[in-house]
């Protein structure tokens, strides 16, 4: 069932609140609703016009055909609602799996790292510091060609994007914090990484973008830059004619170990596109103007691999309703306000959060006080700078959290919320093993040494306070459905089965 609050109806807006049942109570499908409704206008039009008739034969025919018009129009208005949130918007459906990454290596102290220089943050000094004393350690002033991710194999899960023609394929990440799609080119690939170069000759369909060029900085000065092509690309079946391609020819060396990831597709707004002189659409927007896809949807998952559909919305991949709330996108991002917070089995807090929904950011990062609010509940948690973040005994009970949007709530299992054990072999100083009373600093708590690292873990929960922006990442959206809907400038989550974390 389709449930709209009838005040939008009203007053012709779009809806920043809708409600879709997945029960399979329906007599016949959606689309197949859709497909009847030019029959029951039809019906209804030639019922009108024989009331018409009728009624001017009686005297009461002016009152009574008052009312049947009322009747009539509220019908067809409620149809025409049904008809503005169809299963299938263009009457073909898109969908695409993710494939797991060989190389991912999951390390807390580089996905929040990475949050830093996505953003545009330099990285606080004991991050930066804990970063660069870790195995993966590279010289600092090493330049190079290279990928233009800003930490090492951290995509967990990659997505193939057929590029060109003929088609190549490329095994990319898919971002809704950002608004470009770059892919290596041959410079970038020379330094033997192994990702799949894009060649433009090599397509029929290739054709440069004269003066155009991209260039990203990061908050720790490394950055990425090229040129830019127009090609066919194509996702799950949904082909665009001429994406804008934007070819990597110089990056900095930190990023050469992304080993298995070939480039990345941008899924927020244009607005935030990096090409210049003339911005570049992203492939939604594309795929939207060419296809009428205004929407897409995520269905990532724990552990498994995640499926992103574009135009449609399949309702048997969530249970309960899918409730919507309106997306600002005036800063380029999928922002919008959770309604609150709860850890464990308590009642959502009434505070408000503002934040945005990212697939390429892994940590859900959220201000302090809802740190503090969580890591309070965990036995032995505590605030250490040198690891980066929360940590706290591996063996420690996780209570769930939730997070509100409109009058629903997300839970997170509390399994989700740990992200993984420290990948250091350093002693961490930890509290003696009761219920805290509250997080606190590593440094001054007046506890005793762990024997190795291994044994405390990573929270899936980090402050947002020095990124200076609250990410709802992939421990998040993994716990959810997710429908990216453009066309209304709206958001939508429902809860899905969700299996046990994986030991």
């Amino acid at each position: 069932m389709l449930i709209i609050e009838k005040k939008y109806i009203e007053r012709d807006l779009p809806p920043p609140r809708v409600s879709i049942s997945s029960r399979q109570s329906y007599s016949f499908p959606f689309i197949q609703l859709c497909s009847v409704l030019p029959f029951v206008h039809l019906f209804l039009e030639i019922s009108f016009f024989s009331c018409i008739t009728t009624f001017s034969l009686h005297p009461q025919a002016t009152t009574k055909m008052k009312h049947f018009s009322t009747l009539v129009a509220g019908v067809l208005a409620s149809l025409t609602v049904i008809e503005g949130h169809p299963t299938s918007l263009s009457g073909k459906q898109y969908s695409v799996q993710q494939v797991q990454n060989p190389h991912y290596k999951r390390d807390g102290l580089r996905a929040l790292a990475k949050a830093y220089r996505k953003y545009g943050v330099t990285l606080p000094e004991s991050l930066s510091t804990s970063k660069q004393s870790g195995k993966n350690r590279r010289a600092a002033d090493a330049t190079g060609s290279a990928i233009t991710l800003p930490v090492d194999n951290d995509a967990e899960w990659l997505t193939p994007v057929q590029i060109g023609n003929p088609p190549k394929t490329f095994q990319m990440d898919f971002d809704t914090g950002s608004s470009d799609l770059w892919v290596y080119g041959p410079n970038a690939a020379a330094l033997g990484g192994g990702q799949t170069e894009y060649i433009a000759a090599d397509s029929n369909t290739s054709k440069e973008l004269s003066g155009a060029s991209f260039q990203i900085q990061y908050g720790d000065s490394s950055a990425a830059a090229g040129h830019v092509v127009q090609d066919q690309v194509s996702i799950g079946g949904l082909a665009v004619s001429a994406q804008a391609v934007e070819v990597a020819d110089e990056v900095t060396q930190s990023f050469v170990e992304q080993s298995n990831l070939d480039g990345l597709v941008g899924l927020a707004f244009s607005s935030i596109n990096t090409v210049q002189p003339q911005q570049q659409t992203t492939f939604f927007d594309s795929a939207n103007s060419e296809h009428g896809t205004s929407l897409f949807t995520a269905d990532l998952q724990q552990d498994a691999p995640g499926t992103y559909n574009f135009g449609f919305v399949n309702q048997s991949a969530f249970t309960g309703n899918l409730t919507f709330t309106a997306v600002d996108s005036s800063q380029g991002f999928w922002a919008f306000n959770s309604t609150g917070f709860a850890v464990g089995s308590d009642a959502l807090s009434q505070t408000p959060i503002t934040g945005i929904a990212d697939t390429g950011t892994t940590l859900l990062l959220l201000p302090a006080d809802v740190n503090e609010a969580y890591y309070s509940q965990v036995e032995g948690a505590q605030l250490d700078q040198s690891a980066g973040g929360f940590i706290f005994p591996c063996d420690s009970e996780l209570p769930d959290f939730s997070f509100g949007v409109e009058d629903a709530a997300i839970t997170i299992p509390g399994s989700f919320m740990n992200f993984t054990s420290l990948q250091t072999t350093s002693a961490v100083v930890v509290s003696r093993r009761r219920k805290s009373t509250g997080p606190t600093s590593a440094k001054s708590s007046g506890g005793f040494a762990a024997s190795a690292a291994s044994s405390m873990c990573f929270g899936g929960l980090q402050s947002s306070e020095d990124v200076g922006i609250n990410i709802f990442g992939d421990i998040a959206l993994k716990s959810a459905f997710v429908v990216f809907d453009g066309g209304n400038s709206q958001i939508g989550f429902a809860k899905k089965p969700l299996p046990a974390a994986s030991a």
